[in-house]
């Protein structure tokens, strides 16, 4: 009897789904991930943005990187984080002073010369792009560098995204997979309790809070997380209720392995994918939460510039379009680069969601 049963074997370039010889699932994820070229230029603005947010007193400062002032050789910026744990002090004629007025032997500023929130009074709603201007992309009414606080924002909002979506992962993960993996009156609780955390709203609880202990972008962090791990534990008990049945599973209990160390180190290493799309999306939620409630003038402190900070300074100059416009680019972009990563793992992790 002829057997017309064939076997499909992986094209050269790895077709669409299929795996290639001795290639791990995560190399196989990646190569999916690769082929999306919005994600992955999305995937390159975001790291970007995070060098951006990492090197910011060195792209954007009123002190020089590096100076050589009578005689002694200084490094400001670095030396600043030394002075902050009390590892340096400045000589006391250079305490308080101004590092651009000094006459220096020689010095290397960074490419833009102002503080995220450094004044030039001088110079308040100077157009972006003005010739003889050493504001690349502007000021604000009191004579921000509007340029300055877009680098500087970029490090609270990425701080804001990644803070508090890691403690919603945390709280996410641990609370959803005891509940898939122990089910019964744990699973119930749990159900219960994910229940009532969907019905806070996020964005009214940290009003509330601020009206309490003002802005303070730590509250807002931990409320953002401590309201934004439902989804995430969703996800993790469904993948764990479809793990904990499988036979390595079995085996582990019938070792006599602690329930535990089964659920971090053989059941959640195969339920995190779908996590990850999650957090993806989270991340995206959590800097526009953040954006928006800068813009009202309660996420942080006044003293801290955020882009939802400098967008809300746009309300009392409408004429200043770049004061809008720039802050409102960077939001933006950050929302969809992550919404596109987002949109990338899910269907590198399953192909068969490809819309």
């Amino acid at each position: 009897m002829q057997n017309n049963t064939t076997t499909t074997e992986p094209t050269p370039n790895g077709g669409e789904g299929q795996h290639l010889p001795n290639e791990t699932y995560l190399q196989y994820v990646k190569r999916q991930f690769r082929k999306n070229r919005l994600a992955r230029t999305a995937l390159y603005f975001t790291y970007f943005m995070f060098c951006v947010a990492i090197f910011a007193d060195f792209l954007a400062n009123d002190r020089p990187i590096a100076c050589s002032y009578k005689g002694e050789f200084y490094m400001p910026v670095v030396q600043d984080y030394l002075k902050g744990m009390g590892m340096y002090r400045y000589p006391k004629e250079l305490n308080n002073v101004d590092w651009k007025s000094l006459e220096y032997d020689w010095s290397f500023f960074p490419p833009v010369k102002y503080h995220g929130n450094g004044i030039d009074g001088a110079n308040p709603f100077v157009p972006p792009f003005t010739s003889g201007s050493d504001h690349f992309l502007g000021t604000d009414q009191v004579g921000h560098d509007l340029l300055a606080g877009l680098i500087h924002g970029a490090r609270i909002s990425l701080s804001v995204g990644f803070i508090s979506m890691s403690i919603a992962a945390f709280v996410g993960i641990s609370l959803g997979a005891m509940a898939g993996y122990f089910g019964g009156w744990v699973d119930m609780l749990i159900s219960r309790l994910i229940e009532l955390f969907l019905n806070f709203p996020t964005l009214f609880l940290i009003i509330t809070v601020v009206a309490f202990y003002g802005a303070n972008i730590f509250f807002m962090m931990v409320v953002i997380g401590l309201t934004g791990w439902t989804g995430i534990a969703r996800l993790i008990r469904g993948e764990v209720l479809r793990i904990r049945n499988m036979e390595y599973i079995t085996a582990a209990n019938s070792i006599g392995f602690p329930a535990f160390r089964i659920i971090w180190r053989q059941v959640l290493p195969n339920a995190l994918a779908p996590v990850l799309v999650s957090i993806a999306f989270g991340i995206a939620g959590a800097i526009l939460t953040e954006s928006t409630l800068s813009f009202l003038g309660l996420g942080v402190p006044a003293e801290v510039v955020t882009w939802g900070a400098i967008l809300d300074g746009s309300r009392s100059a409408t004429f200043a379009w770049w004061m809008a416009i720039f802050p409102g680019c960077m939001i933006f972009l950050s929302v969809v680069s992550y919404n596109l990563i987002g949109d990338g793992l899910r269907d590198a992790l399953d192909p068969r969601l490809k819309t």
